[in-house]
């Protein structure tokens, strides 16, 4: 604290946080070009131990050709798991349309939709003409028009975004491709004298996403198992597909309250093909929902990801609640990874744990050899 900050000092530091933020800006205006190769590398991350087994362990040799298996094997996982989900969900809406069309022709004596709309059309003729004529419709035409061209942009977006997975793709093959000498030759974008600190930062950032990421499945595998007997105990339609797709959705954090939109609509499929009462079937699916939920955050993610990554289950759940306050939905996601590095590079560089650990460590081992002596 008394030490003497000389302009120099100052203007060193100055640079560093100015520099600091020209990165953050330019990292912001290149995140659409980043963002594909940070999604490959990811994938790759994620790969590479398989690609490492197929190559060493099955002796495949050829590192092209076991990434192609590698990727192969994944797309036959993939398809399997969407074979057990979207067939039986379109055979479920096809046949909720179905009574939806027959719940109108029965109620309204309609056999034929088609030919009931063009008969009301030839009825109101003259009122529809009056309606296309009049001020409302034209004020209504002009406030849809920037609307529908939203949606063409929106439609564009998906299409690049789907452009930008197939980058993503060609990233991630080609970083598999030298996988190993990219994640050991990145660090000499450092000076010498630097390389260290980013080295031992990015070891224990490389640990904790690891010990993150298996926590996580685990976390997804128990609660995909969890809504699968909880959905085949009342019966829900569709219970085992729906499980697996929540437990898959869990990947990322939260994201498996989506599926409550697809379970509304399997409850209305078997309020109105039984008779039973929606409300009475949609509680009952909310009720799971809700119990699986408690178990999940209060049992199940303390335990685990406690576990995994080395966390209290109480400073666990603070950093939940403080990283979900300040970053909302995106808090919550990144809250365990960051809560660890943080802690980790508090005890590495502010406290210096592992020094003096390391330091006992050489005291005891001398009083061993005198004590011996």
């Amino acid at each position: 604290m008394r030490q003497t900050i000389t302009f120099d000092t100052f203007a060193r530091w100055l640079g560093y946080g100015l520099l600091i933020v020209a990165i953050f800006m330019l990292l912001s205006y290149l995140s659409s070009v980043l963002l594909p190769f940070a999604v490959g590398w990811l994938l790759a991350y994620l790969l590479f131990p398989l690609v490492k087994f197929v190559q060493h362990r099955l002796h495949v040799g050829n590192r092209v050709l076991s990434i192609i298996i590698t990727l192969v094997g994944a797309a036959v996982v993939v398809g399997f798991v969407l074979w057990l989900i979207i067939p039986p969900m379109v055979e479920q809406f096809s046949k909720l349309g179905q009574l939806a069309t027959n719940y109108i022709q029965q109620s309204a004596r309609i056999d034929s939709i088609p030919e009931a709309i063009r008969q009301w059309t030839e009825n109101n003729r003259e009122q529809i003409k009056q309606f296309l004529s009049s001020h409302e419709f034209t004020n209504g035409l002009k406030e849809a028009i920037p609307s529908m061209f939203r949606v063409l942009g929106k439609t564009a977006n998906i299409i690049i975004s789907i452009a930008g997975s197939l980058i993503a793709l060609l990233y991630m093959f080609f970083i598999l491709m030298d996988y190993e000498y990219l994640t050991k030759a990145w660090i000499k974008i450092f000076p010498k004298k630097n390389r260290p600190f980013w080295s031992e930062l990015a070891t224990d950032a490389e640990r904790e996403l690891s010990n993150y990421i298996r926590g996580q499945g685990m976390v997804a595998l128990i609660m995909g198992v969890l809504f699968c007997i909880g959905f085949t105990i009342i019966d829900f339609p569709m219970a085992i597909g729906l499980g697996i797709l929540i437990g898959i959705m869990d990947l990322v954090p939260y994201l498996h309250t989506l599926a409550l939109l697809p379970t509304a609509l399997l409850a209305l499929l078997k309020a109105a093909d039984t008779g039973q009462n929606f409300w009475v079937i949609l509680l009952s699916a909310l009720a799971v929902f809700a119990i699986v939920q408690v178990i999940i955050d209060m049992v199940v993610t303390p335990k685990v990801m406690g576990k995994a990554m080395g966390l209290n289950p109480a400073i666990l759940l603070l950093s939940l609640s403080i990283w979900g306050a300040l970053l909302g939905f995106i808090g919550l996601i990144i809250a365990l990874p960051l809560t660890t590095l943080l802690m980790a590079y508090y005890q590495r560089y502010i406290t210096r744990e592992d020094d003096d650990s390391g330091t006992l460590n050489v005291n005891l081992e001398e009083q061993r050899k005198t004590s011996e002596s």
